[in-house]
């Protein structure tokens, strides 16, 4: 009869072969194994017995390429906060977190179809069928367009003119107008030809704004057309409806709806509609990456110098009509005769705005006091003591002051340094506020809650500005809180917060900001615990107590008699003396106004 036996079976056998005594040679051939197979059996016996000998998994410990499980966590988070980012945005920023080893953008574009963050799509054309045209230099090209469907609270529609350098895909302009008439449309014009240059070509559509090619045999000359003649600017017009040919301002169109317009509610005036958008062209010029750039700003192509545009520059100089010299019932300044001499490229450094004339701004920034109790911001510093460190405060700044609140009030003014593209660059990259309204003085908040602590002495006082205060004898020798609110200071206990006691503010709000030690208040305190309250009822003769309209039945044995009860937040005790007869939970949250039984 033939059996058949198991592999653990005949690696055992083998195994005892080779430990009886029989070459390892011999046994390999009678198995029709190699050596190297026996010599490993014979180990695994020893080191684990019969169960070494069982088969194990051929799978490898770790695979060297596979994606740490934290930095597809990390992936999946960028994209759920900026759904709009795609797989090489997403490296960029990984990169930009040093992340090693760097994914490749497939790799990432898997991780966010195992996500389901990523719906596949297929390519309408294959990327080498595109072609893609740009000047070879900053300065050689602008495009200029009109985008529409901005709105104020009132309902009225504005505009805002556009212009891109091809090259580097940097704004020039994006100021925003009442009307998008042919003035206003070659004013916004000529102040990015005063702050940045004079390109050597310009792209426009057929607009009645920049041309006056369908206007009729009696049309003259518009006025965009006579700057660029005057400066010696060749103006190109794209083909009848074709809007492809002006495609990089037409994709900026796109980006700036998407990411502001689309979300940000009606702006109040054009003047707030400009502060917002400025800082919004500020983060695209400077931090963002653009895709069409190898994942590079576009401040860092345009600020590229072309030598024979600089020399042009330096020879030709701008020459604007008579009739756009006051612009807004605001005179443009004439540029410095240091500046002008430097190459057009250059002049960002002046300041690095993209809005012709930055609308003035105001903001406000959350900072918390460092230990050294120097604050810096933008360069500028605040010195605000160490007694002072880690204190949560609130920057309002503008381009003339920089005022320091503490829960609302004012504890520091000092002369702002910051320029206005300072407060935009802030707002970008801080997440500061933009104020609206009268900045020019800070309203008295009418609820300022501000805290510090203090210890009391054994006599029962506090020193608050080098005066004594009394608090009682209850928390002498401890440590308290004490909460500055509404003209009241309330004493609490720094472990619970609970309401020790409360005392009419010896202190106005300016001055307990102005304390050692101040800070923004906690929560609310907490109110202590109610102590039981005792009262005494009279049975009636059906054997019922009514106390706070809750009615309680005793019995009529009890009829007559009068009866102790004990209330507290959930329950009544009623007691004929020392027995307690009965206790009910309570379903009354009124006050109990009478502690004794009536006509007793």
């Amino acid at each position: 009869m033939l059996v058949e036996l198991s592999v653990v079976e005949q690696r055992y056998r083998a195994v005892m072969e080779v430990l009886a005594g029989i070459p390892v040679t011999e046994v390999a051939a009678r198995y029709r194994v190699s050596r190297q197979s026996v010599h490993t059996w014979v180990k695994r016996y020893r080191d684990g017995g019969m169960p070494g000998l069982a088969d194990r998994s051929h799978r490898p410990r770790s695979c060297p390429h596979q994606l740490d499980s934290d930095v597809e966590a990390l992936i999946c988070e960028l994209r759920r906060t900026h759904p709009r980012w795609g797989p090489r945005r997403l490296v960029h920023e990984l990169a930009r977190r040093e992340v090693e080893p760097l994914p490749s953008r497939s790799t990432v574009y898997r991780v966010l179809l195992r996500a389901g963050l990523l719906e596949p799509v297929s390519r309408k054309r294959k990327r080498s069928e595109y072609r893609r045209w740009e000047r070879s230099a900053p300065m050689q090209l602008w495009q200029m367009d009109i985008v529409g469907g901005v709105f104020l609270t009132d309902g009225t529609e504005v505009k805002i003119v556009t212009e891109i350098d091809d090259h580097s895909r940097f704004i020039v302009c994006c100021q925003v107008v009442a009307r998008a008439t042919g003035r206003a449309v070659s004013a916004a014009f000529a102040h990015a030809l005063r702050r940045y240059g004079v390109p050597g070509e310009v792209l426009t559509d057929n607009g009645k704004q920049f041309t006056g090619r369908f206007g009729g045999p009696r049309a003259g000359e518009v006025l965009f057309d006579r700057i660029c003649r005057d400066n010696g600017i060749t103006h190109r017009l794209t083909a009848v409806r074709s809007p492809t040919t002006t495609g990089k301002i037409e994709r900026f169109h796109g980006s700036l709806r998407r990411e502001l317009l689309d979300h940000h509610e009606p702006f109040t005036s054009i003047t707030h509609a400009q502060a917002v958008i400025d800082t919004w062209i500020t983060g695209y010029n400077i931090d963002r990456p653009h895709q069409a750039l190898d994942m590079t700003p576009p401040v860092d192509r345009f600020t590229t110098t072309d030598p024979e545009h600089a020399r042009q520059a330096e020879t030709l100089p701008l020459v604007l009509p008579a009739e756009l010299d006051v612009i807004d019932n605001q005179h443009e300044p004439e540029p410095d005769a240091e500046i002008a001499s430097m190459p057009v490229n250059l002049l960002r450094l002046n300041d690095m705005g993209p809005a012709p004339v930055a609308a003035p701004i105001t903001i406000e920034l959350d900072k918390t006091v460092p230990a050294s109790g120097n604050l810096q911001v933008k360069g500028q510093q605040i010195w605000l003591g160490p007694d002072r460190a880690g204190t949560p405060i609130t920057l309002r700044i503008s381009t003339s002051l920089l005022r320091v609140l503490l829960a609302g009030v004012p504890i520091k003014t000092v002369a702002s340094k910051l320029a206005a593209s300072d407060l935009h660059a802030l707002v970008h990259t801080q997440h500061a506020r933009i104020i609206e309204g009268d900045t020019t003085t800070i309203q008295q908040p009418g609820s300022t809650a501000i805290e510090v602590e203090r210890t009391v002495s054994a006599a029962a006082t506090i020193a608050l500005a080098n005066k004594p205060i009394t608090v009682g004898f209850s928390p002498a020798g401890r440590r308290v809180i004490l909460r500055f609110e509404a003209g009241v200071m309330a004493v609490l206990d720094p472990t619970d917060r609970t309401l020790l006691r409360t005392l009419p503010s010896p202190l106005t709000t300016r001055a307990v900001a102005y304390l050692r030690g101040a800070r923004p208040a906690g929560p609310p305190p907490t109110p202590p615990p109610a102590a039981p309250v005792t009262v005494e009822r009279i049975v009636s003769s059906s054997g019922g107590i009514m106390i706070a309209r809750q009615r309680i039945q005793i019995g009529r044995q009890h009829a007559r008699k009068v009866l102790t009860l004990t209330l507290d937040e959930t329950t009544i005790h009623v007691h004929d003396g020392p027995h307690l007869l009965a206790t009910v939970p309570r379903t009354t949250n009124l006050a109990v106004t009478h502690k004794r039984a009536q006509n007793h």
